[in-house]
């Protein structure tokens, strides 16, 4: 079915790297999430009232709120496409990330409402019947759900939209909701125990929290949050398949939405090669980063000395006596300036997050340390950056 709706619906779906087929995916999920999720609402909203059942109604007032959501998500693909201009170079495409958000706070809306409702349908329990038309508008809806979880799931996994994998697993959660109405229906109709209201408050409380979850998977990249492994690594891969690039460093990635990425990078080259060669290479590495990733990487070119045996020694030391304080602190653009009193030790020391503020203390029992090595007195200019930034390619 889902490669059935592809074909009809989206011009050159295959061509997955395209901003316009990526929108046109997006706006897809959209429709069809209305579509599916109106009609759920207006089954269960008119057997929900006949029953007098606030768990089916409360059920139903999900799937209007799934209904807005996929609007939403449909306006934000939409605008989420538009071209660069002048007062926004980077794009559009964190509309994504905003509409996730709205969402979001929409789910937290109708969830807390539905909350009160139940809780008063506690208070004052009412009989609640469940008849064959309202048993079989539940299992059609739990049938529904999983369908646009399978569907919401498979598109998000073809273009890597976090909202479309949100709006899955929401489907999933809505089809757990439904089957907890649906145990309610059947515990009273043998039992004769009222936990309609109960079943409500759960429903709403389900709702709630993936409202939460939602909206902290949707603020965390608009705050600027890590980029993950997998794309550090695609950053890393291409470095990698240059032999001249020792190392590197300070690799920063800027998320401007799904499909503009931006990345800053430096990378370590033997001193003694051709500059207008590194500078090639170079180029060649931030091409190959656009066209394979479609991220757009500036390389900042750092020459290191090699073969320096003085040089490697106190790099050596100086390496083994961070590690002594805590074996995840490395350094790099380590360079020596010798004197005719003293040497001069510059380089960048990367630590965890949660020993930044141990700075001094990390500096100052170093220095210690190198004040007895050697008759030469060592001075160290140095320079903190997070590890997060930071690898040897090996």
């Amino acid at each position: 079915m889902t490669e059935l709706l592809l074909k009809a619906f989206v011009k050159n779906s295959g061509d997955l790297s395209s901003s316009s087929v990526r929108a046109s995916v997006g706006m897809l999920s959209g429709v069809v999430g209305i579509i599916c999720n109106v009609m759920l609402f207006v089954m269960k909203i008119l057997v929900g009232t006949a029953v007098g059942s606030v768990s089916i109604t409360a059920d139903a007032m999900n799937n209007l709120s799934d209904a807005s959501s996929s609007i939403v998500t449909l306006i934000g693909f939409r605008l989420a496409k538009m071209p660069a201009d002048e007062d926004h170079p980077y794009g559009h495409a964190r509309y994504e990330y905003l509409s996730g958000l709205a969402v979001a706070a929409m789910i937290i809306v109708i969830g807390f409402e539905l909350g009160k409702t139940s809780v008063e349908k506690i208070m004052n329990p009412a009989s609640v019947e469940l008849t064959v038309p309202a048993g079989i508008v539940l299992i059609g809806s739990v049938a529904m759900k999983i369908w646009l979880c399978v569907f919401n799931g498979s598109l998000g996994k073809r273009i890597n939209s976090s909202a479309l994998l949100a709006t899955s697993a929401d489907s999933r959660n809505d089809a757990v909701a439904t089957s907890v109405v649906f145990l309610a229906g059947i515990v009273e109709l043998i039992f004769h125990i009222q936990i309609d209201g109960i079943m409500g408050l759960l429903v709403a409380l389900f709702i709630l929290y993936s409202g939460v979850n939602l909206a902290k998977e949707t603020i965390s990249p608009l705050l600027g949050e890590n980029a993950s492994p997998e794309l550090k690594e695609l950053i890393i891969n291409v470095m990698r398949t240059c032999p001249e690039v020792l190392g590197y460093h300070d690799l920063m990635v800027h998320d401007y939405g799904p499909g503009q990425r931006f990345a800053s990078i430096h990378v370590e080259m033997d001193h003694k090669a051709d500059p207008l060669y590194c500078h090639e290479l170079i180029d060649a590495l931030e091409r190959n980063c656009l066209e394979e990733h479609n991220i757009h990487l500036v390389i900042h070119y750092d020459p290191v000395v090699t073969g320096d045996e003085e040089l490697d020694r106190l790099r050596h030391i100086v390496s083994e006596l961070l590690r002594a304080q805590d074996d995840r602190i490395s350094i790099h653009d380590f360079r020596m300036v010798k004197g005719e009193k003293q040497t001069n030790l510059i380089f960048d020391i990367a630590l965890p997050a949660e020993l930044m503020p141990k700075k001094k203390e990390i500096k100052s029992k170093l220095d210690s340390c190198l004040a007895v090595i050697d008759d030469m007195t060592y001075y160290t200019v140095v320079e903190f950056d997070m590890i997060a930034f930071n690898h040897d390619i090996s």
